[in-house]
């Protein structure tokens, strides 16, 4: 685990962020061990940056993988950052309920299970009801 969030660190040095100055990093780990990384990118018009997780997802994805196991996100502040409602509903798409969650503190990395933090989430399943 401590090399995924050594990962979404270092993730964190390509981050594009000159309004917040907040870097957020992200490692994905697919059911084979392949690891993605995506960072956080800016843009003036805010609803276009782009978040570290979907980045990571996009690249997993691109690349062919559909199974993934676990996710590591950091941010510069060291502040446990969690993915937020968009990144959640983005790895529902692509992830299990069970996808483990880990949230960098630095001296701590609380986990988490991607269903306890998008319950009742919108997924093929609910759309065909």
């Amino acid at each position: 685990m401590e090399d995924l969030v050594e990962r979404a660190r270092s993730a964190q040095d390509d981050a594009h962020v000159p309004y917040s100055e907040y870097r957020v990093g992200a490692a994905l780990r697919t059911a084979d061990g392949t690891v993605f990384t995506g960072c956080n990118i800016e843009n003036a018009n805010y609803s276009n940056s782009l978040h570290a997780e979907e980045l990571a997802v996009g690249k997993a994805v691109e690349a062919g993988h559909r199974e993934f196991d676990r996710l590591a996100v950091s941010s510069s502040e060291r502040d446990g950052v969690t993915p937020c409602g968009m990144c959640r509903q983005t790895l529902v798409e692509f992830c299990h309920d069970d996808l483990v969650v880990v949230c960098d503190e630095g001296d701590a990395t609380p986990e988490y299970r991607l269903g306890d933090l998008l319950p009742d989430a919108i997924s093929a399943e609910t759309l065909g009801k």
